[in-house]
């Protein structure tokens, strides 16, 4: 059963997620506050997290930047009532993977949960229990990737991600040479309705460079295609 921690300070909203999350087969913890959010995330190991941005003794995006710190690399879905694209853009800079505004439908809660945990490879079950006869790397000089246990070195060093930030990473890789939209790695990669969001492809883009590149000023992995997106190129090295 996977576990889903519910950060809200508003215990009706932590009642109805709750059960639905229950309904839909998940074991559901919950916290009240942004430090009891912190505690339990550390203490729990959770599978996702649902966290709201506005809570008492610690917001959301301080236990967002707090586990990230804490190289906890959960998948983090944030809740807010903001609906500026600043606030979106600032949550996903601190290490949030998702993002919704209230109000919402606890269905889409569940849905965006479940969607989550398809996309991401790095609960402990998976990793302990799956196994590969052919382990799939792609490797660029420096760079080697490992998608079935995500896992990404660069000079042989590991390198940590949050799950978008590899998704994307291998989405590219996987279209390598092909210039990519904003739009089509937003729809790709986050696969439901962020139009005009397209800064938050940039955020993440951004993060990607720094880890991966050298100089990310002077890109030599992903390179922008000014006026179209993004392409990622084998260099010759």
């Amino acid at each position: 059963m996977k576990k889903v921690l519910v950060v809200d300070d508003e215990s009706s909203i932590v009642t109805l997620l709750k059960y639905n999350l229950e309904d839909a087969g998940f074991e559901v913890i919950t916290a009240y506050d942004g430090l009891e959010g912190l505690d339990r995330a550390v203490e729990e190991n959770p599978d996702v997290i649902v966290l709201d941005w506005m809570l008492p003794r610690m917001d959301g995006m301080e236990v967002c930047k707090e586990l990230r710190l804490k190289k906890i690399q959960t998948p983090i879905i944030m809740l807010t009532a903001k609906d500026e694209e600043f606030d979106k853009v600032l949550g996903l800079e601190l290490g949030a993977d998702d993002y919704m505004t209230k109000p919402f439908s606890p269905r889409e809660v569940t849905a965006r949960v479940k969607a989550m945990l398809r996309r991401s490879n790095i609960s402990s079950e998976h990793q302990m229990n799956e196994i590969k006869p052919k382990e799939e790397m792609y490797s660029f000089g420096p760079l080697q990737i490992y998608p079935e246990r995500f896992e990404v070195l660069l000079n042989e060093e590991p390198i940590e991600f949050t799950p978008k930030e590899f998704e994307l990473l291998v989405y590219l890789i996987e279209n390598k040479n092909r210039v990519l939209t904003r739009d089509q790695l937003l729809s790709a990669v986050w696969n439901y309705d962020f139009a005009g969001d397209t800064r938050i492809v940039d955020v993440h883009v951004s993060h990607l460079r720094d880890k991966i590149e050298e100089n990310s000023r002077k890109p030599i992995f992903i390179k922008t295609i000014r006026g179209l997106g993004y392409k990622f190129e084998e260099p010759k090295l």
